[in-house]
């Protein structure tokens, strides 16, 4: 356990000191008046803004602020369909990659443009170097960029003296992309290069392996089997540090491979491995600062970051605690787990040996509690109770640090109803930060809350009573039941990782998880907007003897149980029938 304390408490001190110069950064940038500004990045902003037409000159109220970001991502699902369908006759193709199906395009379109990445496919196998970079990397810039923009509205709601803009979304994308996510990405790009992560546009490479592999074949008709052996191994080029930096740092969590960051390519050590989860973080920590700064209390934002905080290294410590049981399964088998491991014992089944069950363990809360959905190991390997760790991280709704501008916006929600319970409980119209909280915002609150529940119940029930969804799944019972419900909570969080073992790549999958990827985001966003323009046109009450302080320790237990409370009891049920049945059934309790 002491290795992975130590581990843990690196990990958030470089968080916290990376993170407070950017988010004073994203302040001013945030604050910042149009066409203000000189030097290189001002010239290129005016001049793509100028491109975007007289709406990127004029302030939006939240309405119009919506229907430009829908229509925006619209644009951009229709491209990268578009993409898929024609990718085999485009250039940049040198394996000669096929068109991808309807259904398949369909489902990954939306999964890029909504920030989930959700890969029913095999990304070195189906998807060309162009439609990789063109479409997928190229997305995972603005639908990052339109999270950080949302979040932008909703604290510039919270700050306003009665407005009726929350800005422009327009301006907001550009710079949150011009002067946050590019630069970051390629700083990132080039240290994972220089650590080994592939960089290149060469098509795939026939290597010498050093020890022939032998492999059977079965025989046709019912006859016996033959060997057959192989001397070589394909290995897949591409661009891949440059993705992978902003599969990070926009917690999108599409990778270039199908093993994705377990895979050496895309993560090929320890350092590469902390610098990727630092990545995943460092913008959602640096949001916190940013919201302190913009409503003129630091103090407000150094809460949220606490109650983020909180939350984690909870989890974070029962995911560890867990995975370190040995499975009693390969006990009974005579596994020898502190050899098999190397290390003294717990359960390294799907984990790599680079990693080993502290940094994995780790990665796997980093990536559910963000947005992200990259993974060093795979889920479903993982004791019950170690796999019910990260659903539990996307069904309190990413609010845990959570995706580029999602986590903050999901947990200032969270804390609109915080202060609502609290303001019943003492008989007081609850404000925050100086903005009354009225029935307005407590409708668009439900909605926001209740939206991923309701679609990732509905989309598992669904599927575990239809015969399109059963079919797919290869682990029957508790387990089977864990990878459905699993997949649907990812889609419907914008998360992306998966659990293995379901094959989701069916028309079936792609259409049920594609529908739930998308209202899982949009019709999380257009409520938190209308909550931004009700807040933007109050005025800021000043503060009383009365007024419930949202800074202190009170406040930050409070929120932390709203969130569990809140985020969790939708899924009880679901979770006693699957990891939890399974854990009893494992360890015969």
């Amino acid at each position: 356990m002491s290795e992975f304390l130590l581990l843990l408490a690196a990990f958030l001190a470089v968080l916290l000191a990376l993170s407070w110069p950017l988010g004073a950064l994203m302040a001013r940038i945030a604050s910042r008046p149009a066409n203000d500004g000189a030097g290189f990045g001002a010239r290129m902003e005016r001049g793509l803004l100028r491109l975007a037409g007289p709406a990127a000159s004029t302030d939006q109220g939240w309405k119009a602020y919506a229907i430009a970001l829908i229509a925006f991502n619209a644009v951009g699902a229709l491209f990268v369909y578009l993409l898929q369908r024609v990718q085999a006759s485009l250039p940049l193709n040198p394996e000669g990659m096929a068109n991808v199906s309807p259904d398949s395009s369909f489902n990954t379109a939306i999964s890029f443009v909504a920030n989930t990445n959700w890969q029913g496919y095999s990304g070195e196998q189906t998807m060309s170097i162009l439609t990789q970079m063109l479409g997928l990397a190229c997305q995972n810039f603005f639908s990052a960029a339109t999270g950080i923009a949302v979040v932008f509205a909703l604290i510039r709601g919270f700050a306003a003296k009665s407005s009726s803009s929350i800005g422009n979304f327009w301006v907001d994308v550009t710079r949150s992309t011009l002067y946050v996510l590019l630069p970051l990405s390629i700083v990132l790009a080039v240290f994972l290069s220089a650590q080994g992560v592939v960089q290149n546009f060469a098509s795939h490479v026939d290597a010498k392996m050093l020890e022939p592999i032998t492999y059977s074949v079965p025989g046709a008709d019912g006859a016996p089997a033959t060997e057959a052996r192989a001397d070589t191994q394909t290995i897949p080029m591409g661009p891949v540090a440059s993705q992978e930096a902003i599969k990070m740092l926009g917690t999108n969590g599409g990778g270039y491979f199908n093993a994705n960051s377990a895979h050496p390519f895309e993560n090929p050590n320890a350092l590469t491995n902390f610098a990727q989860m630092i990545a995943i973080f460092l913008i959602p920590a640096a949001l916190c600062f940013t919201f302190g700064r913009m409503v003129g209390d630091i103090r407000q934002g150094w809460a949220v970051l606490a109650t983020m905080t909180l939350l984690f290294v909870v989890a974070c410590c029962v995911a560890y605690s867990a995975e370190q049981q040995a499975n009693p399964l390969l006990t009974q088998l005579g596994v020898d787990a502190s050899a098999s491991t190397l290390q003294s014992g717990g359960n390294m089944e799907g984990k790599e040996t680079r990693f080993g069950i502290a940094a994995s363990s780790l990665f796997a809360v980093v990536t559910t509690a963000a947005s992200c959905g990259a993974v060093n190991a795979m889920h479903d390997s993982f004791m019950p109770l170690g796999g019910m760790v990260p659903m539990v991280m996307m069904q309190l709704g990413e609010v845990v640090f959570g995706g580029v501008g999602t986590g903050l916006y999901g947990m200032l929600v969270f804390a609109i109803l915080a202060v609502f319970i609290a303001g019943l409980m003492i008989g007081r119209t609850p404000e925050y930060l100086g903005k009354k909280i009225q029935a307005y915002e407590m409708k668009m609150a439900a909605l926001v809350i209740l939206v991923t529940p309701c679609l990732v119940l509905l989309g598992t029930a669904l599927a575990v009573t239809s015969a399109s969804g059963t079919v797919g799944v290869a682990n029957p019972g508790a387990h089977g039941f864990s990878e459905i419900l699993y997949a649907v909570t990812s889609a419907a969080n914008n998360n992306g990782s998966a659990f293995a073992g379901l094959s989701a790549n069916t028309p079936f999958y792609n259409a049920l998880l594609g529908l739930a990827m998308w209202f899982g985001r949009f019709a999380v966003i257009v409520p938190v907007l209308a909550i931004a323009g009700s807040l933007a046109s109050r005025q800021r009450l000043p503060v009383t003897s009365g007024t419930l302080p949202t800074h202190g320790p009170m406040f930050i237990g409070m929120l932390a149980a709203v969130v569990v409370l809140v985020g969790v009891l939708n899924y009880v049920p679901a979770l006693a029938l699957g990891p939890v049945v399974e854990h009893l059934q494992l360890f015969g309790e």
